[in-house]
């Protein structure tokens, strides 16, 4: 009688350790097709590094390549201007004269400086005039032609380039006091600009520091002429980095000579860097995050979706130059990034 019951009763442990293997597989498995169903289906790709044309674009307002606010050195009445707003002038042409009296003593004080100068100097031949007072008399001449000389340059105001009268602010007969009369704070009878060559400052990223050069060639367009491209070239690199933006300061020089663009333009700036290699991403999958400028991309990790932050350049096409953040060999999502969330389970459909 005991035998039976341990037999039944091993009976009954087998059939409920059977039951309950059964049971535990089918929960496996139920939890399995539940991670299978919550991985999201997405499609992929492999980077590769591509050839590319470095250029970099930038926007500038066209400023003259030189300018002048052209004042006497002392106050005085101005005699004549013999310029209008809009005139084009020459090197060395005049401009403006002030009123000539001090001028007139100057010139007559000369010339009897350089007779006594002159005396001097043939008595000096015949040993008839000491050292001194000789020394004397040639020092006298020599002031008196950098007096006149002085008064000469601040009479006759002459044109120090090539350019156009771009502001007039007297007329003849007035007197020029010296104080600031212009926008700019600074004092003048005319401004004069050089518009057959312009400059245009640009901001560039650090990042391009060792690769911009003196002389580099330059492609100018503006908006009120979109079917020519006008040549430049770079003029002068600034030295430092401006710690705020992180950018250098750099001053292009445009040609000019038929005189279509004028100061005040604005004007898009080109800049070839050659070609290169650059990781580039389809511009669709790049995702901006909320709030901000920063962008990010989803890469593949086993198949897990992991949130991958970037550093973006310019555009090609339908894709986006990768600067930082990724390399060649990188696995990311370019279809169904936007239904996924860092370490989300992804399965990967063809």
């Amino acid at each position: 009688m005991n035998i039976n019951k341990i037999i039944t009763f091993s009976i009954i442990a087998g059939i409920l350790s059977f039951t309950a293997s059964c049971s535990s597989k089918k929960e496996d498995n139920s939890r399995n097709k539940a991670e299978i169903k919550q991985a999201i289906p997405v499609k992929t790709m492999i980077l590769k590094k591509e050839k590319i044309s470095r250029t970099i674009n930038y926007t500038a307002t066209l400023i003259p390549f030189k300018e002048v606010y052209l004042a006497p050195a002392t106050p005085g009445k101005i005699e004549k201007i013999y310029v209008k707003t809009g005139d084009f002038v020459k090197k060395g042409q005049i401009v403006a004269v002030m009123n000539r009296t001090n001028l007139e003593q100057a010139k007559l004080n000369l010339i009897n400086l350089e007779t006594n100068y002159k005396r001097s100097d043939t008595l000096k031949k015949t040993n008839t005039i000491s050292d001194q007072q000789y020394d004397q008399v040639k020092t006298a001449y020599e002031a008196a032609k950098v007096s006149y000389q002085f008064l000469l340059d601040n009479t006759q105001l002459k044109a120090p380039f090539s350019g156009v009268i771009s502001g007039k602010y007297f007329e003849n007969n007035e007197n020029f006091s010296g104080a600031p009369n212009t926008k700019v704070g600074k004092s003048a009878i005319v401004k004069i600009v050089k518009i057959n060559e312009l400059k245009a400052l640009i901001g560039i990223s650090e990042s391009y520091f060792p690769q911009i050069k003196e002389g580099m060639k330059v492609t100018v367009k503006s908006d009120v002429y979109p079917d020519i491209n006008f040549e430049g070239e770079i003029f002068q690199k600034y030295p430092t980095i401006d710690n705020t933006t992180k950018t250098f300061t750099v001053e292009i020089k445009i040609h000019n000579k038929n005189l279509k663009l004028r100061p005040g333009m604005f004007a898009e700036i080109k800049l070839n860097l050659n070609k290169g290699n650059a990781v580039l991403v389809p511009t669709i999958a790049l995702i901006k995050q909320t709030g901000t400028d920063n962008m990010y991309v989803f890469m593949n990790k086993n198949n897990i979706a992991v949130k991958q932050p970037v550093t973006t350049g310019r555009m090609i096409d339908d894709k986006t130059e990768i600067t930082k953040g990724l390399k060649e060999g990188n696995e990311i999502i370019v279809v169904g990034q936007n239904k996924l969330k860092d370490q989300t389970a992804i399965t990967i459909i063809k």
